[in-house]
This record gives C-alpha cells, sequence and structure tokens, in this order.
C-alpha cells in the first residue's frame, strides 16, 4: 500500500510540475471561459449583463473560501483598512469586466480577441507615464501591427455585414466598437492601478483573487437592481436552464485561468508564459469561426495572424527589453 501511494504521489507530483500540462491547462481554460461567455451573451435578447458577472464572481469567491477550508488557499481575511484600499480597484474591475461583456455582446470572437491587443499599447504606454522606462523600436512596430489588425479585422467585419453572409449576430457594430475602446481603456487602467496598490498594500495572488471578487459582489448587485429589466417576464425569459449552466461553467473557467497563470509561471517562466499569451490569441480567435458564425473571408481571418504576429513582436521585444536592463 506505501509503494502505491507513492507511485500515486509521484505520479501526480510530475503532473502538477509539467510544463506542457500547466500551458495546455492555461489555454484550455482561456478559450473555455471565451467561449462559455460568448454563449451567455449571445442569447435572444439578453439584457443581464451585471446578472452574468455576478454569478461569475460569486462562482469564484465560493471556490476560493472551499480551497481555503481545504488548506490549498491562504488569503486575508476582510479588514477596513485593506477594502477602502482595494474599493477603487474592484470598481475598475467591474467596469472592465462590463464593458468586456457588452463588447462580446455585439463584436464576433476573433474581432474581440484583436481588439483587445490595443490594451498592451495602453499599459505600454501607462508604465512609461507612471513608472518610467521607455517604449523600444520593436515594441512600437508590434504596436503598428496591433493596430493594423484591428483595421484590417474592422474591414472583414463590415465587409461580412455588406454582403450578408449569415455573420454572428451583431445588433450594433457600431456600439460593439464603443463598448470595445472603453473595455481597452479599463482594463488598462486596472492593471495599472491594481500594480501600483499591489505594492502599497503588499498583496498575494490569493489576496488579489479574493478581495477583487467579493467587493465586487455588491457593486454588481446593486447595478443590476438599478440597471437591468428584473420584471416577471424579463426573469423568465432569461434564467433558462440552459443560461444558469453556461453561468457556473463561465465562473468555474475564470477560477481556473486565475489558478493555471500561476501555475504556468511557476514551472515554466514569465517569458514562457507571456509567449503562451501571444500563441493563445490564435485558438481563441478560431474557436470564434468554431463555434459560432463568425465572419470567414480573407480579411477577417488575415486580421487574426496579423494580431498573433503583433504579440509575437511585443513579446520578443519585451524579452529583449529584459536582458538590456541588468547591462543599463
Amino acid at each position: 500500500m506505501t509503494e502505491l501511494r507513492t507511485e500515486s504521489s509521484g505520479g501526480l507530483s510530475h503532473i502538477v510540475n509539467s510544463g506542457p500540462v500547466s500551458i495546455m491547462a492555461y489555454c484550455g481554460s482561456s478559450i473555455l471561459m471565451t467561449v462559455t461567455n460568448k454563449f451567455v451573451v449571445n442569447g435572444a435578447n439578453f439584457n443581464m449583463n451585471f446578472v452574468m458577472l455576478f454569478v461569475q464572481a460569486l462562482v469564484c469567491t465560493a471556490c476560493l473560501a472551499v480551497l481555503k477550508m481545504l488548506g490549498y488557499a491562504k488569503f486575508r481575511p476582510l479588514n477596513k483598512t485593506d477594502v477602502k484600499n482595494w474599493f477603487p480597484i474592484s470598481l475598475l474591475l467591474v467596469a472592465m469586466i462590463y464593458t468586456s461583456s457588452k463588447a462580446l455582446q455585439h463584436l464576433a470572437v476573433p474581432i474581440y480577441t484583436i481588439f483587445k491587443n490595443l490594451t498592451i499599447i495602453l499599459i505600454a504606454y501607462g508604465e512609461v507615464l507612471f513608472f518610467g522606462g521607455k517604449v523600444t523600436a520593436m515594441e512600437l512596430s508590434a504596436f503598428v501591427v496591433m493596430v493594423l489588425s484591428s483595421v484590417v479585422a474592422t474591414m472583414g467585419d463590415q465587409q461580412a455585414l455588406s454582403s450578408k453572409s449569415g455573420v454572428e449576430a451583431a445588433q450594433d457594430p457600431t456600439a460593439g466598437y464603443l463598448w470595445m475602446f472603453s473595455n481597452c481603456i479599463a482594463s488598462a487602467l486596472f492593471v495599472l492601478v491594481m500594480r501600483k496598490r499591489i505594492k502599497l498594500t503588499n498583496f498575494k495572488d490569493y489576496d488579489t483573487m479574493f478581495y477583487n471578487n467579493i467587493l465586487a459582489l455588491p457593486v454588481l448587485l446593486v447595478s443590476s437592481f438599478i440597471l437591468e429589466d428584473w420584471s416577471a417576464a424579463n426573469v423568465s425569459t432569461t434564467f433558462t436552464r440552459e443560461f444558469m449552466t453556461a453561468l457556473i461553467i463561465s465562473g468555474l473557467a475564470s477560477v481556473g485561468i486565475s489558478y493555471c497563470s500561476g501555475w504556468c509561471v511557476r514551472v515554466t517562466s514569465s517569458t514562457t508564459y507571456s509567449m503562451v499569451g501571444a500563441l493563445n490569441k490564435l485558438p481563441i480567435a478560431l474557436s470564434g469561426l468554431v463555434f459560432f458564425d463568425a465572419p470567414k473571408n480573407f480579411l477577417s481571418i488575415f486580421s487574426i495572424f496579423l494580431g498573433f504576429l503583433a504579440g509575437l513582436i511585443y513579446v520578443v521585444a519585451k524579452q529583449k527589453k529584459q536582458q538590456q536592463t541588468p547591462k543599463a
């Protein structure tokens, strides 16, 4: 029995410390969450985005509580000082995930993924503004390719809409682009402000996850009651069994992304993790072509590969920048 336990423990340890397994888990959780969220918001007359985000945050908080009870996670309990310091970041998180859900509701998955690259540009120049440093020529070239991929994606989307080729439902593409632009700004602010706040509060990964989600719960719930339609007719048509199942799956996927991100960094390296993030944009964009009726023309497919190329250039540029920093 002892030998069997040792062998079993050794096999589990090998899997937990396996780089390829962690990379596959991270990619799978990212694709699962994007596709699940798109499935939820793609429903006919869907108008309960705050409810979707509330359930996701609730599932994530509950999972963290269970992990803490089992001894697999440690995070700070709620206290007035940390709540006061972290609440503005939770507000930015709500703004980020809400605008993300609205953009995903109006845009195809590949186009949403490509435009998400623009957030990198805002974060890069935000870091220069708030933390010092500079943007290298190679990083700038990556940004140019990112912008080009977004322009090509827009052209492909408009071409598909004008040809009426059965494009994925996007009730108002213009609104989708406005929500996407708002999401890029909110995402950049969230990352930059959180980075600065983490240094001040000395939060660890699980502390950040816990405070982000639990402080977002009341904001999401109040926003839903004020801004969304809670009439009996709307509730009965929205809260179907398929809707609730998809919500729970997307909530679990959000926990999976958080865990798999840390797992991937721990057993590989930050450079490998960044490279995986760049490579992962391709299967996420392609999943939109497979699971949804996204635009399938030369421009839309070409924009996916341009976005993929921009991500690779950016990762290489960051790697070279890190190598040159010690010399400087």
